[in-house]
């Protein structure tokens, strides 16, 4: 099969020196990109410059993006030429709009029109003892990538935090329906550290356990491998 992984988290800029980003680290992308080469699949690696990788393999090939624009941009053409999509990248929810000091923002009597503003400067200066950020919504690429493949076999990623299982399973259901997706891995960011990564691959008859990384790619890597096989 020829894969995509996407792996890591996007940033957002404010300014050419700011960003707004996430935690991902990229680990679980890399683990997962190791055992499907492993097995003898292609994989097209999806990832940011500062996520964890896996090592050089002449089935591997490596795509870098930035932001939400960016990552839309590089998956369309690659999502159309593709058997399998593993959407685990943390994408930002929200992108920076425009970004002023507290008191221009107390002074103004038509909030909306910071929501089309945008920041002349290329460094917004630090003078300013409190500072306003106007964010926008990006689109949800998720949604997306059925749109642009119908036949592609696409496994999503939903985490959460410190709730119970049964929301998390609703939750992962919700979007596997939304997203036309054959499965979603559900995860709570309470139940992930250094040693265990506890997970539920979750369809819409089942939800299958496992504990690690290592078991999280080695379950995706077995479903997948059945879907196709049922082809």
């Amino acid at each position: 099969m020829k894969i995509i992984i996407t792996s890591g988290g996007t940033s957002e800029a404010i300014d050419s020196v700011r960003d707004i980003t996430n935690k991902a680290t990229g680990r679980l992308g890399q683990v997962m990109a190791e055992r499907f080469l492993e097995a003898g699949h292609h994989v097209t690696f999806v990832t940011t410059k500062h996520a964890l990788k896996p090592q050089p393999h002449d089935r591997l090939t490596l795509h870098l993006i930035t932001n939400v624009t960016s990552l839309m941009e590089t998956l369309e053409p690659l999502v159309k030429t593709h058997d399998a999509i593993i959407h685990a990248m943390a994408v930002s929810d929200y992108t920076p709009v425009y970004m002023t000091d507290f008191e221009t923002v107390s002074e103004s009597n038509d909030l909306s029109q910071f929501l089309t503003a945008h920041n002349a400067e290329t460094k917004i200066s630090s003078s300013a003892d409190y500072q306003v950020l106007f964010l926008k919504k990006t689109p949800k690429v998720i949604s997306k990538i059925k749109k642009w493949n119908p036949a592609i076999h696409l496994i999503g990623f939903k985490l959460l935090v410190a709730v119970s299982q049964q929301e998390l399973f609703e939750v992962a259901r919700a979007s596997l329906i939304k997203n036309k997706a054959d499965a979603i891995v559900a995860n709570d960011l309470t139940e992930i550290s250094a040693d265990s990564h506890k997970a539920y691959l979750v369809t819409t008859s089942e939800a299958i356990q496992t504990e690690t990384k290592q078991g999280i790619a080695e379950m995706v890597l077995t479903f997948l491998k059945q879907i196709e096989d049922e082809k």
